[in-house]
């Protein structure tokens, strides 16, 4: 059979038929991390991604109320869409929804940010494994001691994805995602997690943890699951993500992300 385009992974996932983790899917396309905030916030978060490009890489902004994306997906439905969503609502972790039909309002605005499920594909073809895929697990992202510059309200540690790489190849990884700027880009840190405050590569605060092998160095990149440690610290009335590893898949293939009329 087939691999699905996009548009039709994107209404199996409307649909309810496909309700897991995106990584793997679409291999040629670009993936997304949605983050949704109020008007009245919308301009501090543009703030915090500029000032923080790396986690927060800005491939779209929509309009207030607007669900829609008309740049990466057009037609898709930012409601419907992923295959989970979170609802923080002062601060707490208050829902995981399926979709945001009940939720959403006319004065949301939604922030599409870059995502390293975009360059997993890079790193297969250069020919390095990519384990969370081969064990069918969500990628293991930490919470670090590292801080993002505050914009407004918004501040809170870096929040990185672990891959473990064959120590051999790991110039070649570095190389290779170093292309996508617009996916997280080229790693923050190589080796020894107790240098970015990551006590137990087995506990994740997000996602699940995969195997390490002897001859492999544990690989981190910045995450835009980083906004959702930020809303935990910043606390505002409410802020919507997809759950961690639960993407937006484009129209757009990795090469693409380099002109997106923005």
């Amino acid at each position: 059979m087939d691999p699905l385009s996009p548009k039709q992974m994107r209404e199996r996932i409307r649909a309810g038929a496909w309700q897991g983790p995106t990584a793997g899917c679409c291999a040629d396309y670009a993936q997304a991390n949605l983050v949704v905030v109020t008007k009245a916030l919308a301009d501090d978060f543009l703030l915090f991604c500029h000032r923080n490009p790396k986690p927060c890489p800005l491939l779209e902004l929509t309009e207030p109320g607007d669900p829609e994306s008309r740049v990466l997906a057009p037609g898709a439905d930012l409601r419907t869409d992923l295959p989970r969503y979170r609802v923080y609502r002062n601060g707490e972790l208050a829902q995981e929804v399926a979709d945001l039909l009940s939720i959403w309002r006319n004065d949301l605005v939604g922030f599409l940010l870059g995502c390293s499920f975009t360059f997993e594909w890079a790193l297969q073809k250069a020919g390095i494994p990519i384990r969370h895929i081969e064990e069918g697990a969500n990628v293991p992202m930490y919470i670090t001691g590292r801080a993002c510059r505050p914009a407004g309200p918004f501040a809170g540690p870096l929040v990185v994805s672990m891959r473990p790489i064959p120590s051999d190849q790991v110039p070649l990884a570095v190389e290779v995602t170093g292309r996508f700027p617009l996916a997280h880009g080229a790693p923050v840190h190589i080796g020894d997690p107790d240098a970015l405050g990551i006590a137990d590569l087995g506990r994740p605060e997000f996602g699940d943890p995969v195997s390490v092998g002897p001859d492999e160095t544990p690989v981190f990149w910045a995450c835009g699951v980083t906004p959702q440690a930020v809303a935990m610290r910043a606390k505002p009335e409410l802020i919507i993500t997809q759950a961690p590893g639960h993407m937006l898949i484009a129209d757009r293939r990795h090469d693409q992300l380099t002109d997106l009329g923005r």
